[in-house]
């Protein structure tokens, strides 16, 4: 059997965010040992210098191998707004080439970028471009529906974030009023939101605590914790990864990500994985990860009440607690992780090579 040839462009894995968490999910579960895939980083984080040396030095490298090896696919991992102007850079020559390309669409803000923030001609740039890919994968099928409404000749596919599931968890590690974040700080991903509701908790429940995790605006965070009463309840650790990251999923109480957009967090998936039950929102692919009541609970965007309400029945019931983060657990286990999850892309490629 013929071993498909990928090349896969997207962020630095080191980068701190989705993509590059992704990835890394992705060679951890065997897809980098089974399907031959070249990885070229095309960014970085840091400053503009940096950006435009990775984003050159990774279209050299590309167009390279375009002309010499000629891959079976270029895979793209692709956001909105620069993500995409940057990565049409390499689209287009593969376009030219008759190279499939494989768009992989990442982060919540790509619907907003498509109908509110692009003009007509950029729009039906953007249709060319889906419509003309080999697939577009998409991390939930409510993205796949709205895909398909709006880039109807498009050959769209739903698969979910993987994540590595913890070998052992024990739901009796968590602490009693523990809150984890994960993620960029900010008001995009409901941050301060969650600030306002664990001040009006703090009465209630005088030993909790927010261990917030995570880049963006954390002087913000704190100032917005220092005006409403709050001190040694708001951690805020910065960035974390490997082991970090670990040691706070085992401390949580509840995982809560009250965000405004997302497509499909990988932090809601790794805090299901640990056995958390989860409250954030209905938006993005969220819902199909968290079914209300079930592994935790769904609020709208912005409503504070709620969200508290939410946080108060959960702090406040052991065995509630219990009953979600199992079938958090097992949802993980059943949709979620890499040895569900790796086997689709394997097939992709397959599929790919097959057709030509």
């Amino acid at each position: 059997m013929i071993t498909p040839r990928i090349i896969m462009i997207g962020t630095t894995l080191n980068t701190q965010g989705g993509v590059s968490s992704v990835v890394n999910v992705l060679r951890e579960g065997g897809l980098f040992k089974h399907i031959s895939i070249e990885y070229i980083a095309t960014h970085r984080d840091g400053e503009l210098i940096a950006k435009l040396t990775a984003a050159i030095s990774g279209w050299l490298r590309c167009i390279g191998r375009f002309l010499v090896s000629r891959p079976d696919a270029l895979h793209v991992h692709m956001a909105s707004r620069a993500s995409f102007w940057r990565k049409l850079t390499f689209i287009l020559p593969a376009f030219v080439l008759r190279i499939p390309v494989i768009l992989h669409l990442h982060g919540g803000g790509f619907r907003d970028f498509y109908s509110k923030e692009s003009s007509t001609p950029v729009r039906r740039l953007i249709r060319f471009v889906f419509e003309r890919s080999a697939r577009v994968i998409v991390l939930a099928e409510a993205w796949k529906q709205w895909a398909l409404s709006v880039f109807p000749d498009a050959q769209v596919v739903s698969f979910y974030n993987p994540v590595v599931l913890p070998r052992h968890i024990s739901f009796e590690m968590h602490e009693c009023a523990t809150l984890l974040f994960l993620g960029r700080i900010g008001a995009n991903k409901g941050a301060f939101d969650l600030i306002e509701a664990v001040a009006r908790l703090q009465g209630l429940f005088p030993a909790i605590r927010l261990l917030m995790a995570g880049d963006g605006d954390s002087d913000g965070a704190r100032r917005c914790a220092i005006d409403r009463g709050l001190n040694v309840q708001l951690v805020l650790p910065g960035w974390v990864s490997g082991k970090e990251k670990r040691a706070l999923m085992e401390k949580a109480t509840v995982y809560v990500l009250p965000s405004y957009h997302e497509g499909l967090p990988m932090s809601v998936l790794e805090a299901i994985a640990y056995g958390l039950p989860v409250i954030s929102t209905s938006v993005g692919g969220i819902p199909e990860a968290i079914s209300d009541g079930t592994e935790g609970y769904l609020v709208e965007p912005g409503d504070i009440d709620m969200l508290v309400e939410r946080l108060s029945m959960l702090l406040g019931d052991v065995d509630l607690r219990r009953r979600m983060g199992e079938a958090a657990r097992l949802k993980a286990e059943r949709l979620f992780s890499t040895e569900v999850v790796v086997p689709q892309f394997e097939r992709l490629y397959s599929d790919l090579l097959a057709s030509k």
